[in-house]
This record gives C-alpha cells, sequence and structure tokens, in this order.
C-alpha cells in the first residue's frame, strides 16, 4: 500500500487536497488512481440516487395531491416545489443525468405509490400502476394535478 492509500484511509480530507495539487502540478504518475476512480464512480451514483429519491417524493406529493383533493395544504405544495427546484438543479449542474430518465421516473415512481399508500391510506391498487405524469409536467411549475 503506498503513502496515498494509507492517507486515503487515515485522512481523506487531506488524501483530497494532496491528489488536486498533484493533478494541478501536471503530476499525473503520482495521483493515486484507483481511488479517485472509486471516489468519481462513487459521486456518479450518488447524483444518480438523489435524482430518484428526488423524484420518489415529488411523485407522492402529486399522487397526494390528485388523489386527496380535501387533504392538500402548503406543507405539500411547499414540498412539490422544493422537489421541482431541486431536481431543476440537478438536471441542469448534470444534464447527461436525463440519460435513462424514463428508466429513473419508473424506478422512483414504483416505490412513490408504495409510501403515498402509506401515508394517505389508499390502497396501492388504486394509484396509476404507471407514472401518469410525464417529466415536463413533474417539473412544471404551475402543474398541479386534479
Amino acid at each position: 500500500m503506498n503513502n496515498l492509500s494509507i492517507e486515503y484511509d487515515q485522512d481523506f480530507y487531506s488524501w483530497l487536497c494532496h491528489n488536486v495539487s498533484l493533478l494541478r502540478s501536471g503530476r499525473l504518475s503520482e495521483i493515486d488512481v484507483e481511488n479517485i476512480a472509486e471516489e468519481l464512480e462513487g459521486m456518479s451514483k450518488s447524483q444518480h440516487r438523489e435524482l430518484v429519491n428526488r423524484l420518489k417524493i415529488l411523485f407522492v406529493h402529486l399522487l397526494k395531491w390528485q388523489f386527496q383533493p380535501d387533504h392538500r395544504s402548503s406543507s405539500w405544495k411547499g414540498t412539490i416545489i422544493e422537489q421541482r427546484s431541486q431536481i431543476r438543479s440537478l438536471l441542469k449542474t448534470s444534464p447527461s443525468l436525463k440519460y435513462q430518465i424514463e428508466d429513473k421516473i419508473t424506478d422512483a415512481y414504483a416505490d412513490a405509490i408504495e409510501y403515498a399508500a402509506l401515508e394517505t391510506g389508499l390502497l396501492e391498487s388504486d394509484f396509476p400502476q404507471s407514472c401518469p405524469y410525464t417529466l415536463e409536467q413533474a417539473l412544471d411549475k404551475i402543474y398541479y394535478p386534479d
């Protein structure tokens, strides 16, 4: 195990700063390639998880809004606004997250049905089994399902 790998295990911040310095000075042969690759891969997976999770929360609240109109609240609306904002920001800073967006929507919606049923007391079968919202609708500032 080289010194950078040891530093990675013992002091992540120091390891990070050291590798940044090596990269900026062009000393590429000295960087900790394996751990840098692992960290970058982890970052990409984290971005993917964040997008799916935010879509799930958004879909839960859109379903609640649509299927329990008598319970609509400013809290639900606030959550919808916040998730839309965060998703738009994620897609703006990382546009490649739109790659296979339909799969991400499908995954998020499947979880959203389960949570919406739990939070509303309705059955999962009371909700559409495939996502009734397009990405454009879900992110549209003025769209609220009736």
